[in-house]
Order: C-alpha cells, then sequence, then structure tokens
C-alpha cells in the first residue's frame, strides 16, 4: 500500500484541532462487528464479503443493519437484524480493546493541549458500553459526538454533518479546515472530505485499495502517524 501520493503531500496544511473516529480507529470494534454480521449471515446461507463490508462500515447502526439486509438478502427485517446483533456482540463491546497507537497518540495531544473530540455512528448508550473500561482515555476529549442518537446529526456518514457538528461543538469553533480527521472506512473518509477536512486513513487490511484513494494520508497503523506533517507538536 502506498502511503501517500506526491499530491496529497503537497495538500498538506496546518491544522489545530483533531478529530477521531472510534470504531476500527481508537477500539478494535471492527473485528466484533465482522464476526457478528458474518454469523448471522452465515445462519442464513449467506455471506459478509469485503465489498459489503465496505458499504457497511462507518454507517450509524440503523444504516448499517439495512444495508447489510439489503445487500445480502437476508429473510429479515434491518430492525429484526439489529436486535440480533447487539444481542450478540453485546458482552464483547464491553471487553473491547484500543487499537495499536491510540493511547500514545490521543496522550500525545492531550499533553500539547491539542482540542480533540471523537465523531462516533454509535449512539450515546452503544458508546457508553464500548468505552466503560477506557474512562481514563475517552475523559482527555474536549467532547463527543454520537451519530446514531445525536438530533444534530441529520445524515450519517459518507453525509459530512457529523464532522461540522463536532467542530462546532469546540470551544473556538475552529473553520473545517483547520480540524484533522482519524478515520479508518471509506464512508467516515468521503465524510471528512465532504466537510472541508483533511483526513488520515488507517484501513482495515482487507479494504480495497481503489476505496483508500481518497485519503489525505493512509497508514498502516496509529503507530506510524507524524502529527508534524499537519504542524502537530511532533511524538517523542
Amino acid at each position: 500500500m502506498n502511503r501517500v501520493s506526491c499530491a496529497a503531500k503537497l495538500a498538506f496544511k496546518k491544522v489545530t484541532h483533531v478529530i477521531f473516529d472510534l470504531d476500527g480507529l481508537l477500539l478494535d470494534t471492527e473485528t466484533i462487528y465482522k464476526r457478528v454480521f458474518s454469523d448471522i449471515a452465515k445462519s442464513h446461507g449467506k455471506v459478509y464479503t469485503p465489498e459489503i463490508r465496505a458499504k457497511v462500515i462507518g454507517r450509524v447502526e440503523e444504516e448499517s443493519a439495512k444495508v447489510a439486509v439489503t445487500e445480502m438478502n437476508l429473510p429479515m427485517s434491518p430492525e429484526k437484524f439489529l436486535q440480533q446483533y447487539k444481542s450478540m456482540a453485546e458482552q464483547s463491546l464491553a471487553d473491547v480493546r484500543v487499537m495499536p497507537g491510540a493511547e500514545r497518540l490521543v496522550k500525545h495531544f492531550h499533553s500539547k493541549q491539542i482540542p480533540m473530540a471523537v465523531a462516533t455512528s454509535s449512539g450515546q448508550d452503544t458508546y457508553d458500553l464500548k468505552v466503560a473500561k477506557h474512562a481514563a482515555l475517552f475523559s482527555m476529549f474536549s467532547h463527543v459526538v454520537t451519530g446514531g442518537s445525536d438530533p444534530e446529526v441529520k445524515r450519517g456518514k459518507p453525509n459530512p454533518d457529523i464532522f461540522l457538528v463536532c467542530a462546532s461543538r469546540f470551544k473556538d469553533c475552529p473553520k473545517p479546515e483547520l480540524c484533522l480527521v482519524f478515520e479508518d472506512a471509506p464512508n467516515g473518509v468521503q465524510a471528512a472530505l465532504g466537510a472541508g477536512m483533511q483526513v488520515v486513513m488507517v484501513p482495515d487490511e482487507q479494504t480495497d485499495e481503489s476505496l483508500c484513494k481518497m485519503a489525505t494520508l493512509r497508514l498502516h497503523s496509529l503507530e506510524e502517524v507524524k502529527p508534524e506533517l499537519f504542524g502537530l507538536p511532533p511524538l517523542k
């Protein structure tokens, strides 16, 4: 995977604020989602393919369920799918791990007083479940926007709404171009770019290369982040 194109190098601009996605970026939830979605599909003789997964990840739960049911032609309603998914995933999500490099990066930005926020497609209840065992880490963020339940987020990713709302809730309300987004999903990358923000993508290894090209910068892991590329204090 080419980490960055020549065009993207020239496009790097200084930022002052950072917005993180949650699932698959800060927390290793996508492996749980993948397993549960695959198990539900298999029980109906269907396959949860990488192509379908690319359409699902990053969306609010209701939209993810609709896409999964439609794309796999499952004999159930999206509501039933979501109910079954939540039942199967609840315990695993309560014990979810932090992704490699995430804790170090968040602590670094916090120590340098870089304003940070989380913009997740999860609803508030699901978010609370996932972060319960990582309270100290998530207390370092100025705020969290839960797109699945926030009334101000009218449309989910890949629409830009969640990132624009998130930026507007920083105390100094920065312009979108001063915000750097960290994302793992193509839908999230599209949303961030639509909001007028630069976006560092850390895609799953199964994500098709063609879906990663639009990112400002692509990395294999948050362990590879060099904040100084965007005018932020470098990691020691």
